[in-house]
């Protein structure tokens, strides 16, 4: 079809009396062409009004869109199976003529911040090598709209704990605070409505207030005003995580904070600058940071199980025995956790940044299992032996060797036997059983027995009968 351009040509040509051949060969159009516009005598292109073959269906393809959900594979095939003569690709060109199924298109805006005037935050999973292992995680940014500054971090997940960490962490690196926190409608700092009408959490709004700033959420669909903030994605997940593995989340989140420090120095093309040059201008207009900032923490409350443990988001930490069974306060800080019984008595652990059910056990509360106590190197049986009957102190010694009773309960019979029975009865059944490798204790006491008897009971037989 002849643009308006070409069209005005031709009638201005043939206005000047040229012929329609000559027309036709200096604008490299055909004659018959040119004769159509110079009777039409207008520049304007005529409309078509050939009717479109999806038009006579139009009720039923607007019918079959809402049943199908939007599917267009499906309503050709509903329309063909009805009878409908037109191909799949009229209907998809009918559906974006008539906006059917799309919304119109409107055209993108800029956003134009001052300094200190607002930082954009969001969160986006993102894929990297951890431990070896390929894992998704969730990684949260933040942008100092004038300047462009970029500081993000990386966590296995994201709620209003870590929201609250890194928000920190970010003013803390930027050493200000601006007016405003522009986020994403999320769960995350969202008690209720979006855009304009988003209502943030009250624990939300009580961290915003210690900073001294606001939560702002930008309109549904508005993905330009969050441009700032998404641009970086893209950035980070194609040039920082690419190649790069680590060990842990200490260890990503540290690398992280080194590579916003080195692409921070470098110049960019779309605002033709150096993020850290224009943030030279932007730092003096941040607001101070509060004199003093508390940790950020969770608390929970637990009875300690019977094992001493205590439970904190699946993992377990050790507590001293005797805390069994009392209620205590677990404080979960980004590094630590603190377990309290009373304001004298707690136990800090390292935290655990996964929930892997593992335990974290501190060898002072588990006394190692398995190992017998220290024992005397001279039992109190062995010594009091010793000193009532020295003389059978090698038969004592080869007991304790040769002996087919426990020992201990062996030196005990032994030693009972000492204290009851005469002296020498005893020392002579040792001597003799020492010879003869005799260790039975109660053949020992028999042969003792017998001594005694023949010692000490025995008849007179010389005195008459009476």
């Amino acid at each position: 079809m002849l643009s308006q351009q070409a069209r005005s040509a031709i009638l201005e040509l043939a206005r000047r009396g040229t012929s329609p051949r000559r027309v036709a060969k200096a604008l490299g159009i055909s004659r018959t062409t040119v004769k159509k516009v110079i009777r039409s005598a207008s520049s304007e292109a005529p409309l078509i009004a050939r009717q479109e073959k999806a038009e006579a269906y139009r009720q039923e393809i607007l019918e079959l869109h809402t049943s199908c959900k939007g599917n267009l594979v499906r309503v050709y095939e509903e329309l063909a199976a009805g009878g409908a003569r037109l191909s799949y690709q009229a209907l998809t060109a009918y559906c974006r003529r008539h906006e059917i199924g799309t919304k119109p298109k409107k055209p993108a805006g800029q956003y134009h911040f001052a300094w200190a005037e607002e930082i954009q935050h969001d969160t986006s999973p993102h894929q990297l090598t951890l431990g070896g292992k390929l894992r998704t995680a969730q990684t949260a940014s933040a942008v100092l709209c004038f300047s462009r500054m970029l500081f993000f971090q990386l966590y296995p997940a994201f709620t209003r704990f870590e929201c609250k960490i890194f928000l920190t962490e970010a003013l803390e690196y930027f050493q200000g605070v601006t007016t405003r926190v522009m986020v994403d409608n999320t769960s995350v700092v969202r008690l209720k409505g979006t855009g304009a009408g988003m209502v943030p959490t009250p624990e939300m709004e009580a961290f915003a207030e210690r900073f001294g700033f606001v939560f702002a959420a930008h309109e549904l669909g508005d993905a330009n005003r969050s441009g700032r903030v998404e641009r970086p994605f893209s950035f980070i997940e194609n040039n920082f995580l690419v190649g790069r593995s680590f060990s842990d989340f200490a260890d990503v989140n540290a690398q992280a904070v080194a590579w916003c420090d080195k692409v921070n120095r470098t110049y960019k093309k779309h605002i033709r600058a150096v993020p850290l040059e224009l943030y030279t201008m932007e730092r003096p207009h941040l607001k101070p940071l509060p004199l003093w900032i508390p940790e950020v923490y969770r608390l929970h409350h637990r009875t300690v199980d019977a094992e001493g443990y205590v439970s904190v988001r699946s993992n377990r930490y050790s507590v001293p025995a005797g805390w069994i069974g009392h209620r205590v306060e677990a404080r979960e800080t980004k590094d630590h956790v603190t377990i309290s019984l009373d304001a004298r008595h707690s136990v800090t652990h390292a935290r655990l940044v996964e929930q892997t059910g593992q335990r974290v056990t501190k060898t002072e509360h588990r006394p190692p299992r398995g190992e017998a106590k220290a024992r005397p190197t001279v039992r109190p049986e062995e010594r009091a032996l010793a000193e009532m009957a020295p003389e059978i102190e090698a038969y004592v010694t080869a007991l304790k060797r040769r002996g087919r009773k426990q020992t201990t309960l062996a030196l005990r019979q032994l030693l009972e036997m000492v204290r009851e029975y005469p002296k020498d009865a005893v020392v002579a059944a040792v001597l003799e059983a020492t010879r003869y490798g005799l260790y039975d204790l109660d053949r020992l006491e028999r042969m003792i027995l017998r001594r005694v008897a023949a010692d000490y009971f025995v008849l007179d037989t010389s005195g008459e009968e009476r």
